[in-house]
């Protein structure tokens, strides 16, 4: 019954998408650019949810590359958004691929965020996900394609995102000192690495510096058949990193993330004794046939309001949001 219900929500959120491409059609036959626009915007957010609900074995999932295509182009076409196919050269290492979205409404240079997710999350899902909620501020976007590089994996991610750095600070209408980093599952751990290494990084989402002590505890758990869940005050000490990020940093707990909400909290208790800028936000769930489901939406408003905050002379954040 739990998946046939599951299917069913499948079907209904790919009939909206489907409702929407149509929608953006008509729009764009009748010379309605601002509402094939968003009707582009509300089939790439529809065919999110489809993939965060969808199974590896799924027949629907197969097909969603190619849907996912088909409203991107839709979107790219009508808002005039020029998005850039970039490979780049890695110290002679090999070559990196991504996605360039240059900011909207941007003077003679612009704040510049690199996304990265896990290996296993499509470019395109990615962009499907963060396009809508990145155009509402005046920040460009770097999206790393983690997947599509023939750069050898024995070469550490924060390398490569050196390159990256290297290829924004290079682009005339990125301002170099406004570069922030997002990091989503592992990637928030090699995030980490990059604001903590390089000083060019001026805000990061990421984990912290806390997957390493995480997987050490863990992996101490297993090895002593330990079972204890809460860790009493010398573990919590031991979990916190030595050394601190020097720019702000967000912390996203949740499905895309690999920190609980408790050592999120006493990270950032740990920062804000030294002063340091450290925020943490929870997501909320939405109710669904299975159970629930991410308010991913929420989450990546959030996200890039923060990083707009920081990026900028904008509004305040509160140092724990829970959506």
């Amino acid at each position: 019954m739990r998946e046939t219900h599951r299917q069913l929500w499948i079907s209904d959120w790919l009939r909206v998408a489907d409702d929407y491409r149509t929608l953006a059609q008509s729009a764009r036959d009748s010379g309605s650019v601002q509402t094939a626009r968003e009707a582009w915007l509300c089939s790439l957010t529809a065919l999110e949810v489809v993939r965060s609900l969808s199974c590896p074995g799924d027949v629907e999932r197969a097909d969603l590359a190619g849907e996912v295509g088909i409203s991107l182009r839709g979107f790219e076409a009508e808002a005039g958004l020029a998005i850039e196919r970039v490979k780049i050269d890695c110290f002679d290492q090999g070559v990196l691929a991504g996605f360039f979205l240059p900011a909207l409404g941007r003077g003679p240079s612009a704040p510049a965020v690199i996304c990265v997710s896990d290996e296993d999350i499509t470019l395109g899902s990615m962009m499907s996900r963060l396009l809508p909620a990145s155009l509402c501020g005046s920040m460009s976007l770097l999206l790393v394609d983690a997947g599509n590089s023939t750069v050898h994996r024995s070469f550490k991610p924060e390398h490569r995102l050196q390159c990256w750095l290297d290829y924004l600070e290079a682009r005339p209408e990125v301002d170099p000192q406004r570069i922030a980093i997002y990091g989503e599952g592992t990637s928030a751990c090699h995030a980490s690495r990059i604001a903590l290494s390089d000083r060019r990084i001026a805000a990061a989402v990421c984990d912290g510096g806390l997957l390493t002590p995480l997987m050490r505890r863990a992996s101490l758990r297993w090895m002593t058949g330990s079972g204890q869940v809460v860790p009493d005050a010398a573990a919590t000490g031991s979990l916190l990193p030595s050394r601190r990020l020097p720019c702000p940093l967000l912390m996203v707990v949740g499905s895309r993330s690999l920190v609980w909400e408790q050592d999120a909290l006493d990270l950032q208790a740990g920062y804000r004794k030294t002063g340091a800028d450290c925020s943490v936000v929870v997501p909320n769930n939405v109710p669904h046939p299975l159970g629930e489901v991410e308010n991913f939406v929420a989450v990546d408003d959030f996200v890039f309001g923060w990083l707009d905050s920081k990026l900028r002379t904008a509004r305040q954040h509160e140092p724990v949001t829970y959506l």
